[in-house]
């Protein structure tokens, strides 16, 4: 069964069925995350959420769910940094030689967030996004130097969304327009759950630096070349302690930096990270909770899989179906299962 759902993957019907067994088997969770080719089921899933484009909504959030699930696991976090990709083909945006499976998997999911920003804007899948990074956060361990730029970059386009929303809303309430107040509160929601991507982000950067700092010097390369892009957060009451955390690791480095009195290369500054991560000690951060999320079936979970499961019938039976005579009708409460 695993190496037939890792060929068809790809397909609505086996990553529906893939959940399924995921969610509700705990035997059979246990079997694919003991595999040593993990690796075949997961790139394959990374493939869907790359060509997003190309599958349903139904899809993209199955596909989002199965790695949320398997990102609960430690061991899983641990590991795909372990497992290394040659040639990934179908990744376009950037040709990588070799990639770490959790580096892809970091790539992936930051682009599927992306996206979703630009076409989508549905918040759940932005929390299905995140909870799963945040969950492999605290096991980031060498991470590339191009995941680590994916990653500030993550931040750095939300933090200019929301430097907009602030001007846009500053704009709409000096007007007494009825229409204007309307969109007052529209920017006001806007802002609050972009202020709660923001704040997810930062806290996913700072639980890879309070736990895996000296394993992950491209991403502090990263976070000192990006630096003035946290500055404007510095004193916002959301995010100023855990700008905290990230301004004592940036200014620990900067100072060493400086030490070295003169113009430094890619390589000589890189070197000079790593020294210094050998000798840093996590006891100057701050200490926040551990990031763990858990997925948890909606109330009402029949409102999403019963269309889509129909939907599959529809589209996969070999039965005659004339489009026009179909329906669906809901569950009545009254009525016996």
């Amino acid at each position: 069964m695993f190496s037939t759902l890792c060929q068809t993957v790809k397909e609505d019907q086996s990553t529906l069925l893939l959940y399924l067994l995921l969610h509700r088997n705990q035997q059979f969770r246990v079997y694919v995350l003991a595999r040593a080719d993990i690796e075949e089921l997961i790139v394959p899933i990374l493939k869907v959420l790359y060509q997003a484009q190309d599958h349903s909504s139904h899809h993209i959030y199955m596909a989002l769910i199965i790695l949320l699930i398997l990102s609960e696991d430690d061991f899983f976090n641990k590991v795909v940094h372990e497992i290394m990709l040659k040639n990934v083909t179908w990744y376009a945006d950037r040709a990588l030689s070799s990639l770490s499976l959790g580096g892809l998997l970091v790539l992936v999911v930051i682009r599927t967030i992306q996206f979703n920003m630009t076409r989508m804007r549905d918040k759940y899948l932005h929390t299905n996004c995140l909870a799963a990074l945040a969950n492999m956060s605290g096991q980031f361990r060498h991470i590339h130097c191009y995941v680590a730029q994916r990653l500030v970059s993550l931040f750095e386009s939300l933090a200019k969304r929301h430097l907009r929303s602030i001007e846009q809303l500053q704009a709409t309430t000096d007007s007494s327009n009825m229409e204007d107040e309307h969109q007052t509160a529209d920017l006001m929601q806007d802002l609050a759950v972009l202020e709660e991507v923001l704040r997810m982000v930062l806290e996913i950067v700072n639980s890879c630096l309070c736990s895996q700092l000296v394993h992950n010097p491209n991403l502090v390369y990263t976070l000192l070349y990006k630096r003035e892009c946290f500055e404007q957060f510095r004193n916002h009451p959301t995010f100023q302690d855990i700008i905290q955390n990230i301004e004592t690791v940036l200014t620990y480095f900067s100072s060493r930096l400086e030490s070295a009195d003169k113009d430094l290369s890619v390589t000589e500054v890189s070197q000079i990270i790593q020294q210094g991560a050998s000798q840093w000690s996590g006891d100057r951060l701050k200490k926040f909770p551990d990031l763990k999320f858990k997925y948890v079936e909606e109330d009402q979970p029949e409102e999403f899989f019963i269309p889509y499961v129909w939907s599959l019938i529809h589209a996969s039976s070999t039965l005659y179906w004339n489009d026009s005579n179909v329906r669906l009708f809901g569950l009545s409460k009254t009525d016996p299962i």
